[in-house]
């Protein structure tokens, strides 16, 4: 399993569909805006996290600031067990309902 398994089953669970990103990876966005995306390797994904959240996440393993800007957090799990898939699937549904508010 890939973080990238994890955050597909997270969208399908959400009903939302991923589009193929500029660099091969994945993008899922609402209404055109990106919150959460999982890369080529399907080894790392970036979530857009509230500022409180983000920090917080910032403190877990595996985990530094995203190139993709303030309160971006990019998840590199050494490996993809039970920790790893709770904190992608937590992650990616508080993206996801941040991106709705």
């Amino acid at each position: 399993m890939t973080v990238c398994d994890v955050l597909e089953e997270a969208a399908a669970e959400l009903g939302v569909d991923g589009s193929a990103a500029a660099d091969g990876g994945t993008d899922y966005a609402l209404d055109g805006v990106v919150f959460a995306t999982a890369d080529a390797t399907g080894m790392t994904a970036t979530f857009r996290l509230d500022r409180v959240l983000a920090t917080a996440a910032l403190r877990t393993p595996d985990t530094r600031p995203s190139g993709r800007g303030d309160a971006w957090v990019e998840f590199t799990p050494a490996e993809v067990d039970d920790h790893a898939v709770d904190r992608a699937d937590a992650w990616f549904i508080a993206a996801h309902r941040r991106a709705i508010a």
